[in-house]
């Protein structure tokens, strides 16, 4: 798969033998026509992420949960 590019004919030929390479690999091929990309394949991902996933390193800091909320911080609020 060196260059990673093949042409439309080739790859019609040996289509079963390219989709083994990418799944072997996990690298993705360009399929050419006339020698400009025209198709790209490429192994599954599933994107799908747990919910705590998504959360985890978003919360920048939190320092005491268990400390009092001073009063001017009520009046920010308002």
């Amino acid at each position: 798969m060196g260059n990673n590019q093949i042409s439309k004919s080739e790859f019609k030929i040996k289509a079963l033998e390219y989709f083994r390479q990418v799944e072997a690999s996990g690298e993705s091929i360009i399929v050419t026509d006339h020698g400009k990309p025209a198709l790209e394949v490429r192994p599954y991902r599933d994107t799908a992420r747990a919910p705590l996933d998504i959360l985890r390193g978003s919360m920048v800091r939190y320092d005491d949960p268990t400390e009092p909320v001073a009063e001017n911080d009520w009046d920010a609020a308002q």
